[in-house]
């Protein structure tokens, strides 16, 4: 026996792998995502994993999430690393992408991207160190029409209704109807209430209330707020105006969420839904924003968010590149479908014909059958030894391969084929046959 040190495998917290049967199954999902992008003419890019921290701390306070880079035998004069990190997410990427290629984009450019991130944080149920995000953003010089605000929840609503996933709700709402809400009530720091409020389903009111209260907010101010945050479902806009208060970013932002629920109504009622208790607390955002659950877990978190933000982009460049995005998060959806047990396992593998060996001297025949099977679109396997015939089969069977070719077993036999659920078998010409016949 070698005296090599085992090391025993074990699992990373915060890091999912799936078996082969639940990759396929995530597989189709992502062609599934891509092509539900496509349909509405986004393009993909990808960026790289790593960026500069400069870059990533663009975005505010995420400096406690941040993977760093470092070899882990460089030299301590080395610091050529220091300041690469792992991107944790794709909307200050793809920010520094259109900003170092902005001369060979159209504008709008309407891009998505299918990608992993890495967050430092506690691995807990939902929330995981590594996971897949699929984005969808718009950005433009100078404006962004306000119809893409409708567009990605429409979009978003095409992707996840054809995915076999629990009842879901999009909650929107405008960052100026808050901003402008606050402001009203004389609030001097409206961004510090948008974020209490962004906690408000998970501390509750009172939660909220003391935060406000050590803000400095009175009880006429933060009545109102709380007020403004349980307005829900149809007849938001005139709910708010009821509340008697007044400015002029709050009548634009009422504005705004009016057009983007007009362009919608014709969705199913009930997908997307205004909710003025959504807040998105990062600070970047500064009209629409958007923030899915699933209706009977909301406390799981969200599994789609995003928003609109005027000047990401332009902290890379010289030019004014507002931009609105929204993501899915594809890890968190798919993760907990896996843990209940409602994710029905694809297929342990892809081939479509596994091609027998009869012997060495047959060898060559088998594999001039699998080239000619795979010239004709289907996955072939050639065996990978000489095994007894019955072994073969065995495989076949084990991988859950849906035919089994023989080639002649002898000069000017004829081909033949098996299908495995079935148990028949006859002769076939791999020129022409298909599963049907």
């Amino acid at each position: 026996m070698s005296d090599q040190r085992v090391v025993r495998p074990t699992p990373i917290s915060g890091f999912p792998e799936w078996t082969p049967q639940v990759r396929a199954v995530e597989q189709r999902w992502l062609d599934h995502i891509r092509a539900g992008f496509e349909s509405f003419g986004f393009a993909s890019i990808e960026t790289p994993s790593v960026e500069n921290l400069d870059v990533l701390m663009a975005k505010g306070e995420t400096s406690q999430e941040v993977y760093t880079l470092h070899r882990l035998q460089a030299d301590a004069k080395d610091d050529s690393d220091a300041r690469l990190g792992l991107h944790f997410d794709l909307t200050v990427p793809f920010a520094r992408y259109v900003a170092q290629h902005f001369n060979e984009l159209t504008f709008p450019f309407k891009r998505y991207q299918t990608q992993r991130v890495w967050r430092g944080e506690r691995p807990q149920e939902g929330r995981y160190r590594e996971f897949t995000q699929c984005d969808i953003d718009v950005i433009n010089v100078d404006s962004v029409p306000l119809h893409f605000d409708a567009e990605l929840p429409r979009i978003v609503y095409r992707v996840l209704s054809g995915l076999d996933i629990p009842a879901w709700t999009l909650n929107v709402n405008n960052r100026k109807v808050l901003q402008g809400f606050y402001e009203g009530l004389g609030v001097k720091d409206p961004i510090a209430v948008i974020r209490a409020v962004d906690k408000l389903h998970k501390i509750g009111d009172e939660g909220v209330r003391e935060i406000l209260e050590g803000e400095g907010l009175t009880a006429e101010q933060i009545d109102p707020c709380l007020a403004l945050a349980r307005i829900r479902g149809a007849g938001v806009i005139e709910q708010v105006r009821a509340l008697g208060v007044v400015s002029e970013l709050l009548e634009e932002g009422l504005e705004e969420l009016a057009f983007v629920l007009d362009d919608l109504a014709d969705l199913p009622e009930g997908s997307v839904v205004a909710d003025l208790s959504i807040a998105r607390g990062l600070d970047y955002y500064t009209g629409t924003v958007y923030e899915a659950s699933f209706d009977d877990d909301p406390g799981y978190g969200s599994i789609c968010a995003g928003g609109r933000y005027e000047n990401l982009a332009g902290q890379f460049i010289r030019k004014r590149l507002p931009g609105v995005g929204i993501s899915i998060g594809l890890t968190r959806i798919f993760a907990k479908l896996v843990a209940e047990g409602r994710i029905e396992g694809g297929r342990i593998c892809p081939t479509d014909v596994m091609v027998v060996v009869p012997s060495a001297e047959r060898r060559a025949d088998a594999l001039r059958t699998g080239e000619l099977l795979r010239e004709r679109g289907f996955n072939t396997e050639v065996f990978h030894s000489t095994a007894k015939v019955g072994k073969q089969i065995q495989y076949a069977a084990k991988k859950g391969i849906p035919f089994v070719w023989f080639p002649p077993f002898e000069e000017g036999g004829e081909h033949e084929v098996k299908n495995m659920a079935q148990g028949e078998q006859g002769a076939a010409d791999p020129a022409v046959w298909s599963p049907a016949t």
